[in-house]
């Protein structure tokens, strides 16, 4: 994944008074050099707060919970750090004080061999179970390092604590993103429905805008206004653009400055956009160029009005901290049965098509006119890890639900056009079973990440969303 974006954690040291102090006063410097280095804003109680700066008694937990209030907007999640046992009750009732609705990560010090003894046993192996006992009473969800207690300089308390901020910003980011809904859904595609009652109970907010707005307002703009100038300067930077008339890329500019406007009046996060057929027969042009800059600008843009689609997109995005595309599960790979072909006419983000050309798109062409499609990318992408996945809404059931895994995007051969890649998936047969199964879109998105660990603790263990990884 890529490198830790900047995050903010509470951390509550947690204390125990019989066992020895000093591993409290160590830990917090261990922890605090741990955060420079990996770019976290600590919130903790200082050593003039309470005894060394842990967290023990009421007292003491009440100080850390309005320390926390007072930087709640800012907080992402919660460390526990256990140096000795700590005080169950102090943990959890720190975070039960504080209000804050936010994941936590509980670690635990491992004891030496060689120094079992009064002044230095910890006993935090122990402690670590008591901690998650209460906190489990209390109703706190929390995560667990892979390892049942780890020193904060082993290399996998390193890999749970950037994966930890990495769940912190999927849970923060979905509980109040916005998705800006253009246009009607293609009527040829039920499966694209979603729930905007089930969205709005999570968090999840729709604004909706007809599509004879946008284009209307984009027929307001002229080739000589400023800020479509400035759109075209970004499109010849961003693709090559000499398969595509100048006419029609100054449609695309247009169109560029309308979504733009409409998502800066809104506070839109990521835009489902109806991207055919009426977009082409009304104003002769396809938008997969717009879509695919504001994929690779961390606005993440779908096809065909797929809402949960875009959603998908955006909870990799915040995951990885990467774009994200929005694909057909499209092809068998000849006989192949770990393979498949993942396609769009296109609209991927420019990190999955390194040989990006703005073109037109074949098979919609066959219906509205060839000349009516430029802006759609031709470009294949090659080998790179994959995160797959989706979240759609269950109607039938009321509730959110999601599938994610893992595999290898290839360079195997693939003589086609559009957006196109090949993707090997282990035990891909069974996936397509489930995907069928429980009645899950034809659109995945993939990421190039290996993320789905991080997406399903925070799918299901924080936000309640039934989650299935493909192994």
């Amino acid at each position: 994944m890529a490198a830790n974006q900047q995050s903010t954690l509470g951390v509550i040291i947690g204390n125990r008074d019989f066992f020895p102090d000093k591993l409290v006063a160590e830990a917090r410097t261990e922890i605090l050099d741990l955060f420079k280095k990996l770019n976290i804003t600590p919130v903790l109680l200082s050593d003039a707060d309470s005894k060394l700066g842990g967290v023990e008694t009421f007292a003491e937990a009440t100080k850390c919970a309005n320390l926390f209030k007072q930087h709640g907007e800012a907080i992402d999640g919660i460390l526990v750090v256990l140096p000795n046992f700590g005080d169950e009750k102090g943990v959890a009732e720190t975070i039960k004080l504080s209000g804050l609705n936010v994941p936590v990560l509980v670690q635990g010090y491992p004891d030496d061999l060689g120094k079992m003894d009064v002044v230095n046993r910890r006993d935090a192996w122990c402690g670590k179970i008591s901690v998650c006992n209460n906190l489990y009473q209390f109703g706190i969800k929390y995560t667990l390092t892979t390892k049942h207690v780890v020193s904060p300089s082993d290399p996998s308390f390193i890999a749970d604590l950037n994966n930890f901020t990495a769940v912190c910003r999927v849970v923060k980011g979905l509980r109040k993103v916005r998705i800006g809904a253009v246009g009607a859904r293609p009527g040829a595609f039920n499966t694209v429905r979603y729930s905007e009652k089930i969205l709005q109970r999570h968090g999840i907010s729709v604004t909706t805008i007809d599509l004879s707005e946008i284009l209307g307002n984009a027929n307001k703009f002229t080739a000589t206004d400023a800020a479509v100038k400035e759109k075209l300067d970004k499109i010849h930077a961003y693709a090559n653009t000499g398969l595509t008339p100048p006419d029609k890329l100054v449609q695309i500019a247009k169109l560029d400055v309308a979504l733009a406007d409409f998502m800066a009046a809104n506070a839109l996060d990521a835009t489902a956009i109806q991207c055919w057929t009426s977009l082409q027969q009304n104003y002769g042009c396809n938008v997969c160029t717009s879509m695919s800059m504001m994929s690779e600008n961390m606005l993440p843009s779908a096809c065909e009005v797929d809402v949960t689609g875009t959603l998908s997109m955006y909870a990799m995005q915040l995951a990885s901290g990467s774009p994200s595309a929005l694909v057909d599960w499209n092809n068998n790979y000849a006989d192949d049965d770990t393979k498949c072909v993942l396609f769009h006419c296109g609209n991927w983000a420019k990190s999955f098509l390194p040989d990006i050309t703005i073109s037109t798109a074949p098979i919609l062409g066959t219906s509205v006119g060839t000349e009516n499609t430029y802006g759609a990318l031709d470009g294949r992408t090659p080998a790179m890890p994959l995160t797959y996945g989706r979240i759609s809404t269950d109607d039938c059931k009321g509730v959110i639900k999601a599938y994610v895994g893992e595999g290898d995007l290839t360079n195997d051969a693939l003589n086609t056009f559009g957006n196109r890649a090949v993707a090997q998936i282990g035990n891909l047969q069974g996936l397509m079973q489930y995907v069928c199964k429980n009645g899950f879109e034809h659109h995945v998105v993939m990421n190039a990440s290996k993320t789905a660990g991080i997406l399903k603790e925070a799918f299901e263990n924080y936000l309640g969303w039934e989650t299935y990884q493909h192994a």
